[in-house]
């Protein structure tokens, strides 16, 4: 079995968007996320992770030790209780999700005088069995509605939200759809009209963590894990295909790594390393050749390494 990390780790993503919607605001009508002080993109942390998640999914079918906990259509509490089944307390998982939490109070302190180590047990047996409580952790509602201490676990791996290097202007299209909904509305018109929002082009970037530490106390992420998680990241967009983002791409990852489980520099010095300037003379960019990025590997702190992974 790998090895849990050792060595602490930062790394920056560079992903672009040509003529698509990479993270559409459903406060706003699904038009693509906007700070609106800066007008500059804004992709959700909670986007990026469930692209990892898919590509996991997909790659791994449900094999053993990589199955995915938060899933379309699978109810988290239905995951919780399987865990009933290996630690011999299906009947008392199977007991919360019905009851009030004065009686799932009740229960879990019933589950931990039998056994002091339950809530140890739980913890381990959803990090062992899921991808992304072993990377990202989870607040997993029915542990959490007994009060037992393993219904929140903080993951080695986080992510920052993803910001546009340049402001974006989203465009509305008005579209138009031959096929008609009703025969009442087929009998006054040939076509019906609607909507959606593009960006002509947009690079965005967002940056990672990977906690050694956390790795090594809570949720035993592995080098496995790791190179697993690296493919993910460079592959998320390319088995996620859809009208509405039918061409975005991964174009870097830039990996820092320290030699000592709790790093070598602060992130923020690794990341002011990694710079993305528009060209000269491009106005507006509208592709990933009209920027110009560069690593400053010259003068990385002291006991840190730097790789291009893409």
């Amino acid at each position: 079995m790998s090895e849990v990390i050792r060595n602490r780790y930062d790394f920056v993503v560079l992903f672009d968007v040509e003529n698509g919607n990479p993270n559409g605001d459903p406060d706003a009508g699904n038009m693509p996320r906007i700070d609106p002080e800066t007008n500059c993109g804004i992709v959700t942390d909670v986007c990026l992770k469930r692209k990892i998640r898919n590509y996991v999914e997909t790659l791994k079918e449900d094999e053993e030790g990589y199955a995915i906990y938060i899933k379309e259509g699978v109810p988290l509490n239905r995951s919780d209780v399987g865990a009933g089944d290996e630690l011999n307390v299906k009947e008392e998982l199977a007991s919360l999700s019905g009851a009030s939490k004065e009686e799932a109070k009740k229960i879990g302190a019933r589950m931990k005088s039998k056994d002091p180590r339950i809530d140890e047990k739980l913890r381990d047996y959803m990090c062992k069995h899921f991808f992304d409580v072993r990377t990202f952790g989870a607040v997993m509602t029915t542990f959490m509605k007994a009060a037992l201490n393993c219904g929140q676990v903080r993951g080695p791996v986080q992510l920052g939200f993803a910001r546009s290097v340049d402001p974006v202007m989203p465009q509305e299209v008005t579209i138009t759809r031959m096929a008609i909904t009703t025969e009442a509305d087929a009998a006054k018109k040939d076509t019906e009209m609607g909507r959606k929002f593009v960006i002509p082009y947009g690079l965005y970037r967002t940056e990672g963590f990977v906690s050694a530490n956390l790795a090594r106390k809570t949720t035993g992420f592995t080098e496995e894990d790791l190179s697993l998680l690296w493919d993910a990241i460079i592959n998320m967009f390319e088995n996620d295909r859809s009208a509405a983002r039918g061409k975005m791409a991964v174009r870097e990852l830039i990996v820092f790594k320290h030699e000592s489980e709790l790093g070598n520099a602060p992130a923020w010095k690794l990341f002011d390393k990694v710079h993305v300037e528009r060209k000269e003379g491009v106005q507006p960019a509208r592709s990933y050749h009209d920027y110009t990025v560069t690593v400053d590997t010259e003068q990385l702190p002291e006991g840190v390494t730097c790789v291009r992974m893409l």
